[in-house]
């Protein structure tokens, strides 16, 4: 097996991690209130929250990556060392999965946005 194969799939499992991290920080922002009004079932708010925060991520995630992936380093510098890149992307998307996982638990009130392009800093 290549080692972007490998590199693949530990991005996407690093990927669904994030996005399950964000996804227990974030809902509870946008859905608390509907569903303490009585508005909507727990149920219910979580099936409108994945679909919205899909269409989010499909619609404009591109924008938003492109801008953490060009505008915070210069990946020009990884010229002739491409996994060294993969290697600190992934890093970055495990540390700010992580984070987020961890202050969902405790409670602490984070930025999603803050975590992964904190993540991106400390590695470029």
């Amino acid at each position: 097996m290549a080692i972007e194969t490998v590199i693949l799939g530990i991005a996407l499992i690093a990927g669904f991690y994030m996005a399950w991290s964000i996804g227990a920080n974030d809902v509870a922002n946008a859905m608390g209130t509907s569903v303490g009004s009585g508005a909507l079932t727990i149920k219910r708010a979580v099936i409108i929250a994945a679909v919205l925060e899909f269409a989010g991520a499909f619609l404009v995630g591109t924008h938003v990556s492109e801008t953490i992936r060009k505008g915070i380093i210069n990946p020009e510098i990884f010229t002739g060392h491409e996994l060294d890149l993969a290697y600190g992307m992934i890093g970055a998307l495990l540390a700010a999965a992580i984070w987020l996982q961890l202050a969902s638990y405790y409670g602490w009130p984070v930025s999603t946005t803050h975590s992964i392009v904190g993540a991106v800093l400390g590695f470029g």
